[in-house]
């Protein structure tokens, strides 16, 4: 056997899979997916094939034309990546068809109670499945490099309705026959279950497979763009205000990196319990609701998962190990549509947020520097527990550090030749360094592409971004140090991200009378940006000052934004912390860790365990 990705089971000698045809049943009383996924390879094929897979039963492999059963073996389950499932195929073929069924504990899924959402009357279902957890929702080879078109037919409740990372074909009802074996025809065409279908034109690698089901209505925003969300007025409202400038950053973005080739930009506003910021998925972005903050901030957000239209979906990293090629490139991207769009000043703070945020998990990683590289070695290594800011910034600083070299110009010309040569392809660090010096000849000789790429930490010709706006900031906040909080004249302007980078530059030692003092002047401990909230958060409990425990707790409790949960978690428990602030993170954890997704459960669960 021969892997080609640390994080699958795929074998290199096997044909890869090209399309998907995946027929879904929607049961959600038992929180589960039966499925019948239908397989199409690269080549015809005869001989061993091994597949990935994840809390999934496997009721039977089948050749599609004559329905004669495959035999197959499911491998004892590893940790981290699963289970193999290893399938015996005697006679040439291009397909096959894989009956299934998930797990109420699958990875990628959260199935929400009518309690916990907005309306309270039905229950709500959405998918996340990056890095390594398509493989719970159905068989596949899940990784970057068997990129994939697909069909869908989701028969859910009739009283839902059922977004998709895919065109929309039709909201139908069920026809007998369809079901291939997920379930009986009469439960497949019941009074109850209609059929929502979807296609995937464009080969996309599996953890861009995503949907939600759910009460689900939308505002039109642009004439491209749509947002999402459950069906409450205010909430869609909210949204269709904060989002209402997307069409203005979808023609930045296209103006700076050519043309955008995923039709359509449409935005997802998820439960408080979705773990991440957005997630990319083509033609439908998922976003937390934490970043409608009321001043079109949020759009910052939606710029960097607009920009993974470019780098990251349109060029995807082979494998976890070059992830830096997804997000710093997006990183990268994000910061150029936002200083076209919003100026140089708000781009210069977003890369000082970067540039503490990297600095810290530089200590974060101090006793395994292997993480501070961009091309990393992640054999036996879980990819969610690795997961930190540094292929994001250390990836940026990269490149804008090419930029400098060579001149934005050049660079902007490179970038674009770089995606028309690479677009709908899975590439390693190797690739993108050859192209880049066979492209700017002798590039290598002024950057030292070894220590940028193999190296760890920060290399010595990273820049702290340089601005006035910045510098003003990074100056109040060592003043501080010495006692002293900001006039509200030096801070009438600001808004989240200068508060965010404010409190990021405060000392990590500080007396429990001045967070009260700060508190007092500007509210920050009641703010709605939660990246501002939860810094000062961090700030209170470093200076074991219990008066902001019920906020800290709160917080906690509402939202599921794994941003949020692992500093205020780790800022509880790790060090010389007292036991009842370990008490109080295990208590908290033990009532709010229903309401997290299965991903932010495990990051909690894993920095308590170090710390506890």
């Amino acid at each position: 056997m021969a892997p080609i990705d640390p994080h699958s089971f795929t074998d290199s000698t096997h044909p890869l899979t090209t399309h998907i045809s995946l027929t879904s049943y929607f049961d959600f009383p038992s929180s589960t997916i039966s499925s019948a996924t239908l397989l199409s390879f690269s080549t015809p094929y005869t001989g061993s094939l091994t597949l990935d897979t994840r809390s999934l039963s496997v009721s039977s492999v089948l050749d599609p034309l004559s329905l004669s059963p495959l035999p197959f073996s499911l491998s004892p389950t590893d940790p981290i990546l699963g289970q193999s499932l290893n399938i015996s195929i005697s006679k040439q073929t291009h397909q096959i068809l894989i009956l299934s069924k998930t797990s109420p504990s699958s990875s990628a899924l959260q199935w929400l109670s009518p309690t916990q959402t907005f309306n309270k009357n039905h229950p709500f279902l959405y998918t996340h499945c990056q890095p390594i957890h398509a493989r719970s929702i159905f068989p596949c080879q899940d990784t970057p490099v068997a990129r994939v078109k697909y069909t869908a037919k989701l028969n859910i409740p009739r009283e839902l309705s059922a977004v998709m990372a895919a065109r929309h074909v039709e909201r139908r009802d069920p026809i007998p026959s369809e079901a291939q074996g997920v379930c009986e025809d009469s439960v497949w065409c019941g009074d109850d279950r209609v059929v929502e279908e979807f296609v995937m034109e464009q080969p996309i690698p599996p953890y861009l497979f995503a949907f939600a089901i759910g009460e689900l209505g939308f505002r039109e925003v642009g004439p491209r763009t749509r947002v999402y969300a459950e069906a409450v007025p205010e909430v869609l409202d909210a949204a269709a205000t904060e989002f209402a400038g997307t069409e203005e950053i979808v023609m930045v973005g296209e103006r700076l990196f050519g043309p955008y080739e995923w039709e359509r930009f449409d935005l997802l506003v998820l439960p408080p319990s979705f773990p991440l910021g957005g997630m990319e998925n083509p033609r439908l972005v998922f976003l937390t609701p934490t970043v409608i903050k009321g001043d079109a901030s949020g759009s910052q957000v939606v710029a960097h998962e607009l920009a993974h239209g470019w780098t990251g979906n349109l060029i995807t990293n082979k494998n976890n190990e070059h992830f830096w090629l997804n997000e710093g490139f997006t990183t990268y991207a994000e910061r150029r549509i936002v200083e076209a769009v919003q100026g140089e000043d708000i781009a210069s703070l977003n890369i000082g947020i970067g540039w503490m945020g990297l600095v810290k998990d530089m200590e974060r990683f101090k006793d395994n520097m292997e993480f501070t590289k961009l091309k990393t070695s992640q054999a036996g290594v879980d990819p969610d527990d690795v997961y930190s800011v540094v292929p994001y910034e250390k990836g940026f600083q990269f490149l804008q550090r090419i930029e400098r070299q060579i001149g934005r110009p050049a660079f902007d010309d490179f970038l674009k030749k770089y995606i028309g040569t690479f677009k709908f392809q899975s590439i390693d660090t190797d690739m993108f360094l050859n192209f880049l010096k066979a492209n700017v000849p002798g590039i290598e000789n002024e950057i030292d592409f070894k220590l940028w790429t193999e190296g760890t930490g920060i290399p010595p010709d990273a820049m702290e971004p340089v601005s006035n706006l910045y510098s003003k900031i990074v100056s109040l906040a060592n003043e501080f140090k010495l006692g002293r909080i900001p006039r509200e004249d030096e801070v009438a302007d600001w808004k989240g991200q200068e508060w965010e980078l404010y409190l990021e530059n405060l000392p990590k030692s500080v007396e429990a009378s001045q967070v009260r003092a700060l508190d007092a002047l500007y509210h920050l401990s009641e703010s709605k940006n939660y990246e501002v909230k939860v810094a000062f958060l961090q700030l209170a409990i470093s200076a074991r000052c219990r008066d902001y425990y019920g906020v800290v707790e709160r917080t906690l409790k509402e939202v599921g934004r794994i941003l949020y949960l692992r500093p205020l978690y780790t800022a509880l428990v790790q060090g010389d912390r007292k036991e009842e602030d370990r008490a109080f993170a295990r208590r908290v954890f033990s009532e709010a860790c229903d309401s997290y997704h299965p991903i932010a459960q495990a990051v909690v669960e894993a920095t308590l365990a170090k710390n506890v």
